[in-house]
């Protein structure tokens, strides 16, 4: 039971700080202003999507930017208050599909040419659901398609009390994902300072799949 214990903390620490404006300081912050304008670019370096995701959309800053950018966009948060935020921050789009759901539960049928999951897996309590968690995303995710994860870094995290942080994660993603890019950004080295990644899966090649 310790786990459901984990969770509900995890909860209420998020509840806490969606109940004030702008809790994570990112619209005001310069740090995470090009934090932002980063992930965008990664996002969009295939130019305009087709069929997006976006994973934990805290109070909508990110959606705001991408959402012009995509035909679909599906916005997933364990939060109901932070989908209540985001909507209303978005409100002026009509393509985007709003979903209260944990990422180790959610799933689709649907194939996505874009994932965005930033500052969000490390909220997991372990490793192991930690890897669960990206095994569904990337089962979501299209071939040739691009996923943009971002995070504190593993010693940030582990100071926060947390399991693991972004090299962790992202040497999982790299298991079965390509790298494209990976981006440093810093500003405070004690609480700003995360990495960007730009992750793309793998075409089976047409031959493969003709063995006889």
């Amino acid at each position: 039971m310790d786990w459901l214990v984990a969770e509900d903390k995890t909860y209420q620490l998020l509840e806490r700080a969606l109940a004030v404006d702008d809790p994570w300081r990112l619209d005001g912050n310069p740090f995470e202003h090009e934090r932002h304008a980063q992930m965008l670019r990664m996002s969009l370096s295939k130019g305009s999507v087709t069929n997006a995701l976006e994973v934990g959309c805290a109070a909508g800053a990110f959606t705001e930017r991408l959402a012009p950018h995509c035909q679909r966009l599906s916005v997933v948060d364990v939060m109901p208050r932070a989908i209540d935020r985001a909507r209303q921050r978005t409100k002026r789009w009509s393509h985007i599909k709003w979903i209260t759901a944990d990422v180790q539960q959610f799933s689709t049928a649907e194939l996505f040419d874009l994932i965005v999951v930033a500052e969000v897996l490390y909220y997991l309590e372990d490793i192991t659901k930690m890897r669960a968690a990206i095994r569904n995303l990337v089962s979501m995710l299209a071939p040739n398609g691009l996923l943009v994860f971002g995070s504190a870094r593993d010693d940030t995290c582990r100071r926060w009390g947390h399991a693991a942080g972004a090299e962790t994660v992202i040497s999982i993603f790299n298991e079965t994902l390509i790298e494209v890019e990976r981006l440093h950004c810093q500003a405070d080295p004690v609480n700003e300072d995360c990495l960007l990644v730009l992750v793309r899966k793998p075409v089976q090649s047409a031959q493969s799949n003709c063995h006889h």
